[in-house]
């Protein structure tokens, strides 16, 4: 699923949970939540759903952080409990998407999501079968609607999220020709200014899942 699916779906979450929290913390509990829920994907640029995602540990860290918030009532802690169980949320629902690997609408993996505890890959369920595919949209829209419809953000929070609602619609209907438009308008560079550019490979193993390496100075 989209970076933005996951967030939406943390902050759809956290704005049930805001009317009970919100004398703790307020607007920081949503920023929380979205942002916790996009954190996971941050390993694009390393072993994706391997390096950052961690669905026994993100849970096991939330239900003990609940636990000290209960205990201490302090705004920061319960602010960092949402965080880590949003990232929670994103490491335990990949597992309901296709797989982790450059094409997953032709998949050749089972790599759903890395499971450190056990010391191997879950498979995917493909109930979504990739990032960016159309039901994956229909996700992220329907929990971004929840987030906005609430009244719980402000005005300009919401222009924020409808910008970033559309940015995904236009991210799924690219995302089969990323490669294509990537080299056409790689094409485009002059030559000089193609050394100074980053050189972006991809590496797929069984082990490892989706590797990307980006270099400099090519």
């Amino acid at each position: 699923m989209m970076a933005l699916t996951h967030g939406f779906m943390a902050l759809a979450a956290a704005v049930f949970l805001l009317p009970v929290v919100g004398e703790y913390a307020g607007p920081a509990v949503l920023a929380a939540a979205f942002l916790g829920g996009l954190a996971p994907d941050a390993d694009l640029v390393a072993r994706h759903r391997k390096t950052l995602h961690f669905p026994v540990w993100f849970s096991v860290a939330t239900l003990a952080l609940s636990g000290l918030f209960l205990l201490t009532g302090l705004s920061a802690l319960l602010i960092l409990t949402v965080a880590v169980g949003a990232a929670a949320l994103h490491s335990l629902s990949d597992v309901l998407g296709g797989s982790a690997e450059r094409e997953p609408w032709n998949p050749v993996t089972e790599n759903g999501v890395y499971n450190h505890v056990l010391g191997r890959w879950h498979r995917p369920r493909r109930y979504v079968r990739y990032s960016g595919a159309p039901e994956d949209f229909v996700v992220c829209l329907a929990f971004a609607a929840v987030a906005i419809g609430s009244g719980l953000t402000a005005p300009a929070v919401d222009r924020a999220l409808i910008a970033l609602v559309a940015f995904a619609g236009v991210y799924a209907l690219c995302r089969k020709r990323l490669a294509t438009i990537g080299a056409v308008a790689g094409s485009l560079v002059p030559t000089r200014l193609r050394a100074v550019l980053p050189a972006v490979s991809v590496e797929e193993t069984e082990t490892d899942g989706t590797t990307v390496d980006i270099r400099f100075g090519r």
